[in-house]
């Protein structure tokens, strides 16, 4: 059986920390130089890193001027594993590290799971996102959470032998994820959460924690009072997670809102159709 990474410290609760839900310090990289437009932060979907978005960080900087920063989820990529994984608790994240990085305001953008926590950060502190960007996610429950419970209990089963080379590892993984991973394509995708730690290879998401917590990842908190700045949703046409009946829900939370689909694009917009992807975020950012 595949061991988990060692629990890493977790840090002091910080002064800002509402009642039991602490900030993690999140890993993040930075592209490009401070600008005179807000910086764009970008966050991952669920099993993602910052990685994930990191063509997309790339083209941005150098096509908005922007400084553009990728973060990395709780319990995701390089930022510490923590028992609670709810859109509360990954929003104060990314609030601690603008405070930190005394950023005032930003430009949120974040596909899937990172849609919802962007859209968790503009509702809590609409002060600190000047414009919001989900891609291909609306604020409602996703009920897909029988599917993702197979992924995660097909990755705990995943059982590799200490001192396999990566690829033999990653293909031995493959193999044992395909039964209940049939798109390879997706289990490629979680292979990246594979990583070598002293021999023996391990899972660096934290599985327990986020199967603990599927269904607050597949819903969405209840939020009474509106972010008022300019939203945009952007969906890819052939991904259901953006459909008509969501619309009241987002008229009502984002009066703002803009909602576009990407013609041909599924679930990962990005990827499907990078450069109409690019031109669609371009387009919506405000002038220097």
């Amino acid at each position: 059986m595949l061991r988990r990474l060692p629990r890493r410290p977790r840090p002091p609760p910080p002064p800002a920390a509402r009642s039991a839900v602490t900030a993690v310090p999140l890993s993040h990289a930075a592209l490009g130089p401070a600008g005179p437009r807000p910086p764009l932060v970008l966050l991952h979907g669920l099993f993602g890193s910052r990685g994930s978005l990191q063509t997309v960080a790339n083209a941005l900087a150098r096509r908005s001027g922007s400084q553009v920063l990728t973060l990395d989820a709780r319990n995701h990529g390089g930022s510490p594993h923590s028992p609670v994984m709810t859109y509360e608790a990954m929003s104060l994240d990314v609030q601690q590290l603008l405070a930190r990085l005394g950023i005032p305001k930003c430009i949120v953008l974040g596909h899937s799971m990172g849609g919802k926590t962007a859209m968790a950060l503009a509702l809590q502190r609409p002060d600190l996102v000047e414009r919001l960007i989900s891609v291909d996610i609306s604020p409602v429950s996703t009920t897909l959470v029988s599917e993702f419970s197979a992924y995660i209990s097909a990755m705990k089963s995943v059982n590799i032998p200490a001192g396999l080379s990566r690829s033999a590892a990653r293909q031995l993984a493959d193999s044992q994820l395909s039964p209940a991973v049939q798109h390879p394509q997706l289990r490629q995708f979680l292979l990246t959460n594979l990583v070598e730690v002293e021999g023996h290879y391990v899972w660096r998401v934290n599985l327990e924690a986020i199967s603990h917590h599927l269904e607050d990842i597949m819903s969405f908190p209840v939020f009474h009072k509106p972010y008022p700045g300019p939203t945009l949703f952007l969906g890819g046409s052939n991904s259901p997670y953006i459909s008509s009946k969501d619309y009241p829900k987002i008229q009502r939370l984002f009066p703002k809102a803009d909602i576009q689909f990407i013609e041909g694009a599924g679930h990962i917009v990005h990827q499907d159709k990078f450069e109409e992807f690019i031109t669609a975020v371009l387009s919506f950012l405000p002038p220097p």
